[in-house]
């Protein structure tokens, strides 16, 4: 008699027990490639700011597995036809979307590894893993990279509205403890629907989603781009860029093997393609390495870097100006002056201290992918025009904002 198999269950703080479906899920979330998200802070630096969020990369790829369980339940009780390929292959495209992010997810993103996304990583991890589990993963990259003949699948993994962000918002919101960015995942996955091969919303579903949207926007002004979030990261940027620069000059840092590779050497996407060490190296490149390291950094030889590498540990963190304009030239050389007096450094070494840039949020924008409402007519309609909401108009509008960072002991009258 055939044993049967057991199901491995987790229990989820946002959707309660979380059930693995198909055996070679639970072998990935098993092998070291997936285990290694638990060491990948979801949220990076935002701890500094809401203590709570802490949670990582791990927890947030089996909440978009779950999601994606009850979507495609949901499609298929509407008459969607889904076979049990594509199901598996959807759930490990989710589960798998975010196995390329690199040290505090976002934060770190273009400082070891400057111009690959993580996507572009996580579509080579799906490769490697794809070749060692002989092939079982071919529909989980076709759906990932958009390359399936049924696009929706696509879109439940990568859109505007898909189970990442459904996720995201929720899990995020509830670690933060910032309840404006509650949304009803259970509402909008009910309201799915597949309409000429898109992925649509019922259009009794048009209030959740415009309470998705509006969402979305608030938790990248309060915490995404929280103004402290935005200096902790910015320091942690600083601290890289100036182990970068040092160990290019033979300067010996103290560094975990992972890391050190990294310092010493700049690789781009061809290097990932090409040569696997520098993959199964980023595969051990986790939060650890950079909190270990600026650490010990706290007393390197080199002035600027123990400096940054002190103000990060005690919190020390950067003023933050933000406004809708940039900030003058003028203003910027006065402040760097400032520093150069108060901590006597050169006026080039004070950019690793004064830092102006910019964020911008793009709660929907309806020239990339469309969530779109299916009315019961059988009419596709974009968001911002079935809603009668005027507030998703100005929400589709890319907003752009100028930040300047500069050391707290200088005190600059701003206007």
């Amino acid at each position: 008699m055939k044993a049967i198999e057991k199901r491995k269950i987790f229990n989820d703080p946002i959707y309660g027990f979380v059930s693995i479906p198909y055996g070679i899920i639970l072998n990935l979330i098993d092998h070291p490639f997936f285990q290694r998200l638990r060491r990948i802070r979801q949220l990076g630096m935002t701890s500094f700011v809401y203590p709570g969020a802490l949670h990582t990369r791990f927890h947030h790829a089996l909440g978009s597995m779950y999601l994606m369980i009850q979507a495609i339940d949901t499609l298929r009780n509407k008459g969607v036809s889904i076979s049990n390929k594509e199901q598996e292959g959807a759930l490990l495209a989710i589960l798998l979307h975010d196995i390329g992010h690199g040290p505090f997810s976002h934060a770190l993103e273009h400082s070891l590894v400057s111009g690959i996304p993580h996507e572009k990583i996580s579509s080579l991890f799906m490769e490697n893993l794809n070749k060692e589990f002989k092939g079982k993963l071919n529909t989980a990259i076709e759906i990932f990279t958009n390359k399936y003949p049924k696009k929706f699948l696509h879109q439940l993994v990568s859109s505007q509205l898909d189970m990442d962000r459904l996720d995201y918002l929720k899990r995020d919101s509830f670690f933060t403890g910032v309840s404006e960015g509650i949304i009803s995942t259970d509402r909008i996955i009910a309201m799915l629907n597949v309409k000429n091969d898109v992925l649509a919303v019922e259009e009794k579903g048009i209030y959740s989603v415009e309470k998705f949207i509006v969402a979305r926007r608030l938790m990248y002004w309060q915490v995404y781009y929280h103004k402290t979030t935005v200096a902790a990261e910015q320091l942690l940027v600083m601290i890289l860029k100036r182990a970068k620069e040092l160990t290019k000059k033979g300067t010996k840092l103290f560094a975990t093997p992972a890391l050190d590779y990294f310092l010493k050497n700049e690789f781009k996407i061809s290097d990932f393609e090409k040569n696997n060490l520098v993959l199964s190296t980023f595969a051990k490149l986790d939060d650890y390495d950079i909190q270990t390291s600026v650490k010990v950094w706290e007393d390197c030889h080199d002035k600027i870097l123990a400096m940054l590498c002190v103000n990060f540990n005690a919190r020390n963190l950067f003023k933050v100006k933000i406004q809708n304009k940039s900030f003058s030239k003028e203003k910027i050389t006065k402040i760097r002056k400032a520093v150069q007096e108060k901590f006597q450094l050169s006026f080039e070494e004070t950019n690793y201290f004064v830092i102006a840039d910019t964020i911008s949020n793009n709660a929907y924008n309806p020239l990339s992918d469309k969530i779109n409402i299916l009315f019961k007519d059988g009419k596709l309609e974009d968001i911002t025009k079935a809603s009668d909401q005027l507030n998703l108009q100005v929400l589709s509008t890319k907003v752009e904002k100028y930040f300047l960072c500069y050391p707290r002991e200088i005190d600059i009258e701003f206007e």
